[in-house]
């Protein structure tokens, strides 16, 4: 490949708090009657004040310390000034330069550290619904959203392929699900992602590599990681077919078109002088004690990277059946008080997984003690003497005469054979070791 893409990514989370992030209006806007979920507040009245969520900003601390960052002591609210029309106020209360967490990571399956540069608190944006009426086309804003706690996870353009990509971002939703602060719903628009990409020539040295290329391009609001898979492929594509007629990308913002699975321009990319940022007057500086921080970082539950490793040491379970049992906190949290149960009648972790992976169990409808259960009757051996596994043996090697003639020719098969007729004789569930050395005892 003569050119190497160079990737960042922009990820809006919305907490799921019970109101908004400078009001006390209810944050449950989704499917809610338009314009229902307002106050002077979330539509910029004149003269109304903003009063922080405490707990959104917690849980945005959390998801720093869960991401590897430093939290500086000192920090602040800004005004982002932009105009349009899905905000209300006409700007955004975000953070500019002094952020709630900086300078953190998230090591991917390869071993390879993603840089994250900032998580950052901001207030969500209404909504564009676009219709059609009295034969018009029309704009139509909800402000039911407008205010909504979003935390926004910067990270450095580290990312080389679309599967990088991917892996991060499932690990991202893992990690702030894990935490409990967002359902990351991306159909919902709980989790919005925004990939940069832009492209330099591979044989660029790494040691050059703060010589990033002299634009790049940023697609927005995308809501699937298989969407975000086509659009940098269709970046990648794009921005290469420009640089061999040699010219350079435009610097823009584009949108993902899913019917082709293409990007159009939106507009030219804004630098941060475009939007005027300047300390939020309404609201004072925030100061953290490291003892405020160290409780925040007490409350963290294990994450699944770490719950990934401790099954696979403490329950000796393969890296597969781990990773899938710890996909969902729930399910993690239901398979281990299943072991804890399942020791009173020596089940095995390994027993436990099985049946659940397998059998595809419905952990809301099944509590575990009824999971025990199930796995003890599954595995439950019925009685029946050897005399009588012989009698049935010799009868089907009877009428099977040339099974003995394969054995011994050293097709060994014929042993699976045998097993599979006794056990459709029988219909009981028995030791098939036991029944395998009657089989080869009769054979010789």
């Amino acid at each position: 490949m003569k050119y190497k893409a160079v990737i960042g990514l922009e990820v809006h989370v919305e907490l799921k708090t019970n109101s908004k992030m400078f009001c006390s209006c209810s944050a449950d806007y989704f499917g809610q009657k338009p314009n229902t979920h307002t106050c002077p507040v979330c539509l910029g009245l004149p003269g109304a004040l903003p009063v922080p969520n405490k707990k959104a900003i917690e849980w945005c601390v959390q998801i720093g310390l869960a991401l590897n960052c430093n939290i500086p002591l000192f920090s602040k609210f800004d005004r982002k000034n932009y105009f349009y029309p899905d905000l209300p106020k006409g700007y955004q209360i975000s953070q500019y330069d002094k952020p709630f967490c900086v300078n953190g990571y998230l090591t991917l399956t390869s071993g390879k550290k993603v840089g994250v540069t900032r998580v950052h608190m901001e207030e969500d944006t209404g909504k564009l619904i676009h219709e059609k009426v009295s034969g018009e086309n029309v704009s139509l804003i909800d402000f039911n959203r407008s205010g909504v706690p979003l935390v926004e996870i910067v990270t450095e353009p580290d990312f080389e392929t679309a599967e990088e990509v991917k892996e991060y971002l499932q690990k991202l939703q893992q990690i702030v699900r894990y935490l409990g602060v967002s359902n990351a719903d991306m159909e919902k628009g709980n989790m919005r992602l925004e990939p940069n990409i832009s492209l330099r020539l591979s044989n660029q040295q790494s040691a050059i590599s703060n010589q990033l290329p002299p634009y790049k391009v940023e697609v927005k609001n995308i809501n699937s990681f298989a969407f975000v898979s086509k659009a940098i492929d269709y970046e990648i594509k794009r921005q290469t077919e420009i640089l061999e007629k040699g010219k350079t990308p435009i610097q823009e913002t584009r949108g993902f078109v899913e019917k082709n699975s293409s990007t159009v321009s939106q507009r030219v990319k804004e630098e941060a002088s475009d939007y005027r940022y300047f300390p939020e007057p309404d609201i004072p500086p925030l100061r953290w004690t490291k003892e405020q921080i160290k409780n925040l970082k007490s409350q963290i539950p294990e994450l699944p990277d770490k719950k990934t490793q401790r099954f696979e040491k403490n329950h000796l379970l393969p890296r597969t059946d781990s990773i899938i049992l710890t996909r969902e906190k729930i399910t993690a949290d239901y398979f281990e008080e299943a072991v804890k149960l399942g020791k009173n009648h020596d089940l095995t972790p390994k027993q436990i997984a099985n049946f659940i992976i397998n059998r595809k169990i419905d952990i809301t409808t099944t509590l575990p003690a009824e999971l025990v259960k199930e796995v003890l009757n599954s595995s439950k051996k019925e009685e029946i003497s050897d005399a009588e596994l012989k009698k049935i043996i010799k009868e089907i090697l009877e009428k099977n005469p040339k099974v003995a003639e394969d054995y011994k020719a050293g097709k060994t098969s014929v042993i699976q054979f045998v097993i599979g007729q006794v056990m459709y004789i029988i219909r009981k569930k028995i030791d098939t070791e036991v029944l395998r050395k009657l089989i080869m005892e009769e054979l010789k």
